[in-house]
């Protein structure tokens, strides 16, 4: 028996595409109020309680050879803190003195080459150890323009750059609920568009789909791969920074 009410996929497929789908596309721009980076601080020493210690003042170093250039105290923010016990055999850490036997075991003839045959099974052989302290923080960098000079004096303070610089919005929330809003009433433009061309109105909008929301960078990015499809734009302006919001909508046709 037939099913009656029941639409099949391609039916429902039909109906989901009744009326008119455009695609929406906004960009904002607004200037960054802060750039952040992550440095890291090792310290070496024979105990893990010196390299903690080792490790501690060299960030007291780093701390006050970046205050000049504008980052507070209160801008360093403590990310992660490893130590790692590194072991070396004692005859690799005493070269000039060849390989040494184990105390306590007698010299033992191997082969031609070799002074000594292997150690025997459950006597380690004599080892000599340190400690390496490593130390992640985050800077925030209050001024984005003097991001270059606090980068610089963190190195020359001995601390290791990692990764790239980031730059933050004072309201990103807000810049991406702007740009959204700005694409999808972009998406309405283009639909009244259309519909007048063809001697329709415009309804009610019975899909909205969020395609593509990029920040910091990524729609120039996408821009410069595509310039086809997303356009030239305005010129970039250093410390700004860009939000790229795409929307698919649908609407009856009335």
């Amino acid at each position: 028996m037939p099913a009656y009410g029941l639409r099949t996929p391609v039916q429902q497929t039909q109906q989901q595409m009744e009326g008119v789908t455009v695609t929406g596309e906004a960009v904002r721009r607004v200037p960054s109020e802060a750039a952040e980076f992550l440095i890291e601080a090792t310290s070496t020493a024979p105990t893990a309680a010196q390299a903690l210690r080792d490790n501690q003042s060299k960030i007291a170093q780093i701390t006050q050879s970046i205050a000049p250039v504008g980052v507070h105290p209160t801008d360093v923010e403590a990310i992660s803190l490893k130590v790692q016990n590194l072991y070396a055999p004692l005859g690799q850490s005493l070269p000039q003195f060849g390989a040494l036997p184990q105390l306590g075991v007698p010299p033992q003839v191997g082969y031609p080459g070799f002074p000594f045959a292997a150690a025997p099974v459950g006597q380690p052989e004599m080892q000599l150890g340190s400690y390496v302290a490593s130390k992640t923080l985050r800077l925030i960098v209050r001024e984005p323009g003097r991001v270059g000079d606090v980068a610089d004096a963190a190195a020359r303070a001995g601390a290791t750059i990692l990764g790239a610089f980031r730059l933050r919005a004072a309201d990103e929330s807000g810049a991406r609920k702007a740009a959204l809003e700005a694409a999808a009433k972009d998406a309405r433009s283009k639909a009244e568009v259309l519909a007048v061309a063809t001697g329709r109105q415009i309804g009610d909008a019975t899909s909205i789909s969020e395609d593509i929301v990029a920040s910091n960078g990524t729609y120039s990015a996408l821009r410069a791969a595509l310039p086809f499809a997303f356009g030239a734009g305005a010129p970039e302006q250093i410390g700004d920074l860009e939000y790229y919001a795409r929307v698919s909508v649908n609407f009856r046709l009335a």
